[in-house]
């Protein structure tokens, strides 16, 4: 065979081994279900407790769920709600008094309500157009259809505002999109001032699908009610002017709401169980075949619950630093019950960690879903002091369990506290929240990242800041909001130190928590703390779509004699392709076993060296450690140097372990 085709060959059996072997290890869809696969870890089988034991407590809330003495929020929003789920398991009956403070200098005179049920009510929505009815490993099917219809809307007074309402599409001008509408209100609400609205309303449920719905006898309400939007005031997000923010629900955007207390009172089936937001006030009364609980929640964003018949119910108490009471309590499906002290046990890893990194986990709950199999739509969310499982599916799941555990809770910091705008700046939330993952699994599990893996799969890189459906696809919108915000995040610790990003993130959750802080919010912490500028850092990989590959680019050997002895002057051609970020360690191996280090700041596009030696250079090789976590493209930064030129071929380090390692395998 020709060089050529020697050549060709290797590089096809590199791509397919590593291709395989990432698919086999989940890499290449890890951001569909934020986790990556790693064995069970080993634990005895326990008997399942019987299902029919399960249900919440049926004595009334301790002394210490009580509500806060002092605000930790603004407190914009003040929702008074009840709601009916049918016998049909189908459809919610809802009522609710919603009072909005105006926030603002301003006098404001329509409110913006987020009508999300409507995604799925037809497939020509934007949320079904751009998703083109899929969400990660979730399709939809022909009953995940919804729809949300408001039957009244009135003043105290008892003034109709139904003829005042109208559908908007700020975004698309989508004419089929029904998920945001404009109230125009009898009269302005003055600064400071409140304006409270009765309403009633029809919610008919998906067949689980993209965070709601139902599926059996089980049944998911998130984003279930008519919500009012966010309206930020001057200086919140770099605004220099207040106003509403305002978006449709898109294929790729979750949410952003404001700050406030909810008080819910929730009607469902007689043997049914609830999980929900916030802490359940009473016991629950049986009342005509049916069960009414009472949730209160305060300081939140949002309101969900869960219901099923057959929730095996688990509930300890957990304190530590940081913590001084949370009740966690799980939910879980009976073909996970034995597996509840993994559910508990990653819950009290999340919570331990954060609190003692970044701040006070302040409420006296946490709740914890795991839907049935088959319902993996409603699984891996985050709501307000409730987070989903993925669903029961598998019998002895590996630490994918422990790991979305782990990652909704993360959110409760990222989404729940600092409440980032999910539509705007995605990665404040989802990037954050996976780097803080890592950190935990790391810690409690021993569990670490292939960072090598990750970085390779970065294809197709885009500014960190920008619209959720800006972004080209999911795939991309994915890639980045998770992947790379990761690794930028961890880049910057890589170049700071770990105490130094501990430092900083935890300065950027104190003293943002509970505010709706940007990009920008996050740079001026970021150089608070360090005391240096990151402009040019955060134009390149934030701002921009920067990656920091580099590579071999050239090698060249002669012989040369010096002072009669024979010598051999080796050239080596590096090019920066992608941002200059940090220091890059280049080693170069001559044949005698000799190594030498030089570190490249990378200011320039390309560097050449010189070395003049004793024995001939074999290879080259740019930062074999892989300490620069933003290089994507690790197949150009290793170079033969004994090759002849028309046969010289790249080989990265970590695809020359990988196929070791198979080789390995097989041998045994």
């Amino acid at each position: 065979m020709s060089p050529n085709h020697v050549k060709s060959i290797a590089i096809g059996a590199v791509a397919v081994i590593m291709l395989i072997l990432s698919i086999q290890s989940g890499f290449g869809t890890a951001w569909q279900s934020k986790y990556t696969y790693a064995l069970a870890p080993s634990a005895q089988t326990k008997q399942a407790p019987s299902p029919s034991s399960a249900g919440p407590p049926s004595k009334a809330p301790s002394p210490d769920q009580t509500a806060q003495l002092q605000p930790l929020s603004k407190r914009v929003v003040e929702y008074h709600m009840s709601v009916s789920l049918r016998e049909d398991g189908q459809h919610l009956d809802g009522e609710q008094s919603v009072t909005w403070t105006n926030p603002g200098k301003k006098e404001v005179s329509e409110l913006y309500f987020h009508l999300y049920p409507n995604a799925f009510q037809s497939g020509k929505s934007t949320f079904m157009r751009e998703s083109g009815g899929r969400l990660r490993q979730d399709r939809a099917t022909p009953d995940s259809r919804s729809h949300i219809k408001l039957l009244t809307l009135q003043t105290l007074e008892g003034e109709s505002l139904l003829p005042r309402l109208q559908y908007t599409r700020p975004d698309d001008g989508n004419a089929h999109d029904y998920t945001l509408a404009r109230l125009r209100l009898p009269e302005a609400v003055p600064p400071g001032k409140s304006v409270t609205l009765r309403m009633s309303f029809e919610v008919k449920l998906p067949e689980v699908f993209a965070r709601m719905g139902y599926s059996g006898n089980f049944v998911m309400a998130g984003q279930w009610f008519p919500k009012i939007a966010v309206y930020e005031t001057e200086g919140v997000r770099n605004r220099t002017t207040e106003g509403w923010n305002v978006h449709q629900y898109h294929g790729n955007s979750e949410f952003y709401s404001d700050f406030g207390v909810y008080s819910v009172r929730i009607r469902v089936p007689e043997s049914y169980a609830v999980a929900a937001t916030g802490l359940q006030t009473k016991p629950a009364i049986t009342q005509d075949g049916s069960k009414i609980f009472q949730f209160y929640a305060e300081d939140v964003h949002d309101f969900a619950w869960a219901a099923s018949p057959d929730f095996v119910y688990e509930e300890v108490a957990f304190s530590d630093k940081g913590i001084p009471g949370v009740r966690i309590k799980l939910y879980v499906d009976p073909a996970h019950a034995e597996l509840k002290e993994r559910y508990i046990h990653a819950a009290k890893s999340a919570l331990s960690n954060y609190a003692k990194w970044y701040g006070a986990y302040p409420y006296s709950t946490l709740s914890i879903v795991v839907p049935p199999k088959g319902a993996s739509g409603a699984g891996g969310m985050e709501y307000p002091t409730l987070v989903t499982a993925f669903a029961a599916d598998k019998d002895n799941p590996g630490y994918e369990l422990e790991r979305t555990i782990v990652h909704e809770i993360g959110h409760q910091y990222w989404y729940g506290m600092v409440a980032s705008n999910e539509f705007e700046e995605a990665w404040l939330d989802e990037g954050f929240t996976s780097y803080a993952e890592d950190k935990v699994m790391e810690a409690a599990y021993g569990v670490t990242p292939n960072l090598r893996v990750e970085s390779s799969y970065m294809t197709d890189p885009a500014p960190l800041k920008q619209t959720s459906w800006t972004y080209d696809s999911h795939s991309q919108y994915a890639e980045n909001v998770y992947i790379r915000a990761k690794l930028v995040l961890l880049d910057m610790e890589r170049q700071v130190g770990s105490k130094m990003m501990q430092r900083i993130l935890r300065t950027y959750f104190q003293k943002y928590k509970f505010k709706h802080p940007s990009t920008a919010d996050f740079q001026r912490t970021v150089e608070q703390v360090t005391k240096t500028k990151w402009t040019e850092y955060f134009n390149q990989f934030v701002y921009g779509d920067g990656m920091a590959d580099f590579s071999v680019e050239a090698i060249t050997t002669r012989e040369t004699s010096q002072d009669g002895k024979l010598l051999y002057e080796s050239t080596v051609l590096i090019k920066r392709n992608g941002g200059g970020n940090r220091s890059i360690p280049i080693v170069m191996r001559f044949a005698d076993g000799t190594q030498v280090t030089k570190e490249w700041r990378a200011e320039e596009s390309h560097i050449q060296y010189t070395e003049l030696s004793s024995s001939p250079l074999e290879w080259v090789s740019i930062d074999p450690q892989h300490t620069n976590v933003l290089d994507n493209k690790l197949i150009n930064n290793f170079m033969m140097a004994e090759l002849e030129t028309e046969s010289r071929t790249r080989w990265s380090l970590a695809a020359a372990k990988v196929l070791e390692s198979l080789l390995r395998s097989l041998g045994w």
